[in-house]
């Protein structure tokens, strides 16, 4: 079995199975730990309030979207390409094809190219605001840069993989090296906030409610 074979095959499994394992264990811990420290949230549940705290913050009508107009646009492009790009790239639906006989709709190839581009360049615009934003500096850690290179290797590899840059079967390598990486490291790091926001955010949504302070 050659490294290809071994990363599409194996690793692969292995690499979904610690993300959803990891993302069950994560999930269970939280509401564990809510369930001791946050007991009034569950005597007094309100789907309302759960829906409404999720929705004021995934629509940019919010108090911090106002105020960070530019943050706010590049972080949803961010995070619709984050999600969209690999899901429904057409390349990575032949290989679902291919391996589970699962097929579901596809982007463009052109459109997924721009979307590349698109969760790039908002990487690099939060990296330099990481660098140059004094109130975002001082909270920085190296594992923030660490974790936003993660985050944006794949897509880096991925398109260069599909123009062809440098050597195809290397860049290829190191596009599924780092597509795996990343999934392993989502539930042990911050980028498992892309589940655990909703569920915080319902948690807030139920502390708030019931002090009838809709604020959040």
């Amino acid at each position: 079995m050659n490294l290809y074979e071994l990363l599409r095959g194996p690793l692969l499994w292995l690499s979904f199975g610690v993300f959803l394992g990891g993302m069950v264990v994560r999930l269970a811990l939280f509401v564990a730990t809510s369930r001791k420290k946050d007991k009034p949230i569950y005597r007094f549940w309100s789907w309302k309030w759960l829906w409404l705290s999720i929705v004021h913050w995934i629509v940019p009508v919010n108090v911090t979207a106002k105020k960070n107009p530019i943050v706010t646009i590049v972080g949803f492009l961010f995070h619709i390409c984050l999600l969209v790009t690999p899901l429904f790239l057409l390349a990575h639906g032949v290989l679902w094809y291919e391996s589970w006989e699962i097929s579901w709709w596809s982007l463009s190839e052109k459109v997924a190219d721009y979307m590349t581009l698109v969760a790039i360049g908002c990487g690099l615009f939060f990296l330099v605001r990481r660098m140059v934003a004094p109130h975002v500096r001082v909270i920085t850690t190296a594992a923030d840069y660490v974790l936003l290179a993660v985050t944006l290797a794949p897509f880096v590899t991925g398109y260069l993989a599909y123009h062809q840059y440098f050597d195809y079967y290397t860049v290829m390598i190191l596009h599924m090296i780092f597509g795996e990486l990343m999934l392993v490291v989502i539930p042990f790091t911050k980028l498992s906030h892309f589940l655990m926001f909703f569920v915080s955010r319902a948690v807030t949504g139920m502390e708030f409610g019931r002090r009838d302070a809709p604020s959040w």
